[in-house]
């Protein structure tokens, strides 16, 4: 059973409402109809009559929960909250409305601050910054936590590292500027992030081009205290680096790198120093070893939310929605 297989189950084990605000896309019907199919979430999808009508031909979309913004009869409960959450920031009832209509993604995200879903994804037609900044603005991120970072799920084929070819790869997605803490911060999300997605243990390694300090530069400094804050911060997971990726993964290489490392050898959870090794990380494997590249998962929000690529497929939002109401499981806990 691949590791979809086995996340389509869990959802379907205690369906949660996901809610999917691109009514403007047909890849959202036809994703929306395979979900209801194999019974993984309760679906919402916003849109006008128009929007459904013209986007939902050939789909059977009769089994989801159609929301139309302006005839809705929570419509001013959302908009109330709306101006709850953001009047500080000038948000007036108009402009919330103005927003919530506009911009279906602040609706999604308002329906799941009321208590009315579990989670949202977006992002076949919106860019990664207005997926996120809707949830940030009203979701807010989960205490103690500072920053949103993305992970991609990865399943290798035939692969004998990892934990069997499964592997956490973050932040590929989010983070432009990573500083130690950042750093930090993400490798203890990442390991709760593969615990709850696979079941196993987490290994993480915070990668670099130096393995415990076999190279000297700020670049590896900062991998090197972001170790350090890891550890202090997160006592009860397995945290080492810096590693380069072969000490990280081959057990030979890290007995040899990193004698003295329980994850040496063993990581299943790779941390990458940088935004852009990040993304060109995971592509390479995606490409190279055919790897499948479940993703990008948000961490670190308080409700579930996550972002598709513009040029995903309908069977993508099938799987993100799985993975989003698998989170929402755990956050309803």
């Amino acid at each position: 059973m691949s590791i979809m297989d086995s996340l389509k189950a869990k959802a379907k084990a205690d369906k949660k409402t996901i809610v999917l605000p691109e009514s403007m896309d047909k890849r959202t019907f036809a994703a929306a109809e395979q979900i209801l199919k194999e019974g993984i979430a309760n679906l919402v999808i916003i849109g006008t009559p128009d929007e459904i009508a013209e986007n939902s031909k050939g789909y059977d979309i009769s089994g989801a929960a159609i929301v139309d913004p302006f005839t809705d009869p929570n419509r001013q409960k959302y908009i109330d909250k709306f101006v709850e959450l953001r009047s500080k920031k000038g948000v007036t009832p108009e402009a919330a409305e103005e927003m919530m209509t506009k911009d279906y993604m602040y609706y999604a995200c308002l329906m799941c601050k009321c208590g009315d879903a579990d989670g949202a994804v977006s992002g076949a037609c919106h860019s990664t910054g207005n997926t996120i900044r809707p949830a940030l603005q009203l979701l807010k991120t989960k205490p103690g936590i500072s920053s949103v970072s993305g992970f991609f799920l990865m399943e290798v084929p035939d692969c004998e590292f990892g934990d069997n070819g499964l592997f956490v790869f973050a932040d590929c997605a989010v983070n432009t500027d990573l500083d130690s803490a950042k750093l930090a911060e993400i490798a203890g999300l990442s390991a709760e992030s593969f615990k709850m997605f696979t079941g196993g243990e987490p290994k993480v390694a915070m990668l670099s081009y130096s393995s415990m300090g076999s190279a000297k530069h700020d670049d590896v400094t900062k991998v090197a205290d972001a170790v350090k804050m890891a550890q202090e911060r997160f006592p009860e997971i397995e945290i080492d680096g810096e590693l380069q990726l072969d000490a990280a993964l081959v057990p030979s290489v890290g007995e040899l790198k990193a004698p003295q490392s329980k994850v040496a050898g063993h990581a299943n959870t790779l941390v990458f120093p940088s935004l852009e090794a990040g993304n060109i990380g995971y592509k390479l494997v995606q490409r190279l070893a055919k790897a499948e590249a479940y993703g990008p998962v948000l961490q670190g929000l308080s409700m579930p939310v996550n972002d598709l690529s513009r040029g995903c497929f309908a069977e993508d939002i099938v799987g993100v929605v799985a993975m989003t109401a698998v989170q929402a499981q755990l956050a309803s806990e």
